[in-house]
């Protein structure tokens, strides 16, 4: 049987070329493609695809946006970023969304179709790069995990709402403080962490 696989990509270049590369291909199926996120969560859940392609800069909602609404709506779609973007933040922001592949764009065909089979089979593919940028991540954070002791009380609170998807906002609400405080607050978690960005700090939490 055919793998089904549908596409979310504003370039339309990248976009038909992609579908002309799988619908050319023994074994595959190009069910839909979308130049965005709007018109995907529209109507992507009714045309059933095994796998879905997501570029990441997407014009209006983004691509991990999107992945999180789909992945509400359907919770077993196999979601694989196919990106330029290497940056630690985009690939922890898109696995955390639910996305179970993250593959760069300047993948050779032949190995794209095969991440496609992987994922369809239930792996989780991901390009040499981002493998080796998620294992010296979980590396560090093994390494200085214990640096989540450092926390008062408070700012373990606001980071475990923080890992739960709370924005700012929501989370001043929760403690009836200003959005400037929990701000403050969050500036001196990532201080005591030694990280830089809310995926790290989870991801430090998370591994306590």
């Amino acid at each position: 049987m055919n793998i089904n696989v549908a596409i979310v990509e504003d370039n339309d270049k990248i976009r038909d070329g992609l579908s002309l590369l799988i619908d050319g291909s023994d074994g595959f199926h190009c069910v839909a493609t979308y130049s965005n996120a709007e018109d995907a969560l529209k109507y992507l859940p009714n045309k059933k695809p095994d796998v879905v392609l997501m570029d990441i800069q997407l014009p209006k909602m983004s691509g991990i946006e999107c992945v999180e609404n789909l992945k509400e709506k359907s919770p077993d779609l196999q979601i694989m970023m196919l990106t330029v973007y290497e940056d630690n933040e985009q690939v922890f922001k898109s696995l955390a969304a639910g996305a179970t592949g993250y593959i760069l764009k300047r993948t050779p065909p032949a190995e794209l179709l095969e991440a496609i089979r992987e994922l369809h089979e239930g792996g989780s593919p991901m390009s040499d790069q981002i493998a080796r940028k998620v294992v010296q991540t979980f590396q560090q954070i093994g390494k200085s995990s214990k640096e989540t002791e450092n926390l008062s009380e408070r700012e373990t609170e606001i980071l475990s709402y923080l890992a739960k998807g709370y924005q700012d906002k929501e989370i001043a609400e929760k403690f009836f403080l200003s959005v400037k405080t929990i701000r403050t607050h969050l500036r001196n978690i990532y201080k005591k962490l030694h990280v830089h960005s809310r995926t790290e700090a989870v991801l430090k939490y998370l591994r306590k």
